[in-house]
């Protein structure tokens, strides 16, 4: 998202009763909340930095916390994270599960279809990195496998 479009966006939350506004592209996301110190935050493949208006203050969306051992197990698409094929049914994997190659893990919802995630590792489940039902993104870490 180029600079102009994001200054529009801010003065479009600024002069308006809105009070939270948030949006998707395929370069990243922005989400601008207005309300004592308004905070402008965006997320995207390219650094993004923008001059701040008064009191429009601007801040990049931390990635996710960094994995401290072993191999993550990163999202392939953006969707909703599922730990079991259906609610109620017993989790693919826990932490110590092992795991080998090929092994489905758990299941991504994009767009109204099911894709099962498998395992590009063999090894033991130490970390489970997302809450189901969560919303996830592209590459980010889901399982930690040692």
């Amino acid at each position: 998202m180029d600079l102009r479009k994001l200054k529009t966006l801010i003065d479009l939350v600024s002069d308006s009763n809105v009070t939270e506004l948030e949006i998707t592209e395929a370069e990243g996301k922005v989400r601008i909340v207005k309300g004592g110190p308004t905070v402008v935050q965006a997320q995207t493949y390219a650094a993004m930095a923008a001059p701040a208006a008064q009191p429009v203050a601007a801040a990049v969306i931390p990635p996710a916390a960094p994995v401290e051992t072993g191999h993550a197990v990163k999202s392939p698409m953006v969707g909703t994270f599922y730990r079991s094929a259906s609610p109620g049914a017993k989790a693919f994997v826990e932490i110590g599960s092992t795991v080998k190659v090929g092994e489905t893990i758990c299941i991504i919802e994009a767009m109204k279809i099911l894709n099962e995630i498998e395992a590009d590792q063999s090894g033991v489940v130490t970390q489970i990195l997302c809450q189901n039902g969560q919303a996830v993104e592209y590459g980010q870490p889901l399982f930690v496998i040692e």
